[in-house]
């Protein structure tokens, strides 16, 4: 059999049957070649996005919510048609809320980064672009950007349109950041339905540097009523000038710092014109005034022209020269309401003094009203924090 060539034959025919007997055990569900078998692909994360890809009308101050099957959220980001990245975070019930609304009228883009149960990363955009307002909140804001002003001068917010509701109110305050080089206290009071203030709760500090940002974009305002534009302005405090008018020893006197620099005669109203008792801020100055009575409900009584005025009231008080009554300044009260000075005095005076300085009247029947002209002295600390829908104060680090 070894050397024949039937021993041949039968080898041939032996190592044939072991292969055969080879395939079988494979085709027959046994061992299987592990480089024929398909790899586990596990679950893969699936990402559904709201608002939707392409979804118009959203209101401004809408968050995004991300829902992600079989794997988590790694990274969240919203950015504007220019590509500006949106800050905002994801608060306790899973929904990324921007820091300040939207703006109206705006695309933005959704990109969630989720990393799958897989290890397998999945990132996903959408789409969408916020409503445009049937109306708008336009506003203004006063001191002027980059004036320097007393220590009495608070910040205006005025309003195109009233708010009312004390859920907008909050919206808005929420949006208002007052940041200062020396951190006081200080609050928000909403003094008609139209503008809301701000004042520390003593008088700022000389040399402070204050800025206020207005995020009212996409800041709902009312029913179908959006703000569509931030504002925002820096100013510093100057000196530290309170003026005390009485009117019982017709004098007025002026202080810068803790010094008394000048005592000015003066005259204020006559009885029937008391002028007002209370402490104000001076709102304007205008070199030169054409007095008229007709301004005041008293047409043909007066008209006549004025020089370096200093405005007290929205209602028409104003420290004024008055060559007229020179005679009684020091002495009497002889005026429509006004504080009346010589001419080398007024100018002294208007010259001297900033918008924002503090002007006290004491020694009259007559009582500020709050709302005439910027007068946030004319209330206490509680009284002013009682006007803020949020009810706290702000500290402006």
């Amino acid at each position: 059999m070894r050397n024949g060539r039937t021993g041949t034959t039968m080898f041939a025919s032996a190592l044939a049957l072991a292969v055969a007997l080879t395939a079988g055990c494979t085709s027959s569900g046994g061992a299987r070649n592990p480089a024929a078998a398909p790899r586990s692909q596990g679950p893969v994360a699936k990402v559904a996005i709201s608002p939707a890809d392409g979804t118009k009308k959203v209101a401004p101050d809408a968050g995004v919510s991300v829902k992600v099957t079989d794997g988590k959220v790694a990274r969240l980001a919203v950015a504007d048609s220019k590509g500006r990245e949106v800050s905002g975070a994801v608060g306790t019930d899973g929904t990324w809320r921007p820091k300040w609304p939207l703006r109206p009228s705006t695309a933005y883009t959704v990109s969630a980064q989720v990393t799958g149960t897989d290890g397998k990363e999945v990132t996903t955009q959408a789409k969408f672009t916020t409503l445009k307002p049937k109306r708008a909140l336009e506003s203004g804001m006063s001191p002027l950007d980059g004036e320097k002003v007393g220590v009495g001068m608070p910040v205006q917010l005025l309003l195109s349109r009233s708010v009312t509701g004390k859920e907008e109110r909050a919206a808005i305050e929420r949006a208002l950041v007052v940041e200062m080089s020396e951190p006081v206290e200080g609050a928000w009071s909403w003094v008609s339905d139209r503008e809301v203030q701000f004042r520390p709760r003593e008088y700022w500090p000389t040399g402070e540097k204050v800025k206020v940002v207005a995020h009212l974009a996409g800041v709902r305002a009312g029913e179908g009523v959006w703000g569509t534009k931030d504002r925002s302005l820096s100013f510093t405090v100057g000196a530290k000038h309170i003026t005390k008018v009485n009117a019982r020893t017709h004098e007025a006197e002026v202080s810068d710092g803790d010094k008394v620099v000048k005592t000015i005669p003066v005259s204020l109203g006559r009885p029937g014109d008391d002028s007002y008792s209370g402490t104000m801020i001076a709102q304007e100055k205008a070199a030169d005034i054409i007095m008229d009575s007709a301004t005041t409900g008293h047409p043909g009584e007066y008209r006549i022209p004025t020089k370096w005025n200093v405005r007290m009231t929205y209602s028409g008080t104003f420290f004024h020269a008055a060559p007229w009554s020179t005679g009684a300044q020091g002495n009497s009260n002889v005026s429509h309401g006004c504080v009346n000075a010589s001419p080398a005095n007024a100018r002294w005076f208007f010259e001297f003094t900033q918008r924002g300085d503090i002007i006290q009247v004491s020694g009259t029947s007559r009582k500020l009203r709050f709302g005439n002209g910027p007068t946030p002295w004319a209330k206490s600390w509680d009284d002013w924090l009682a006007g803020s829908a949020l009810g706290k104060p702000v500290n402006g680090g």
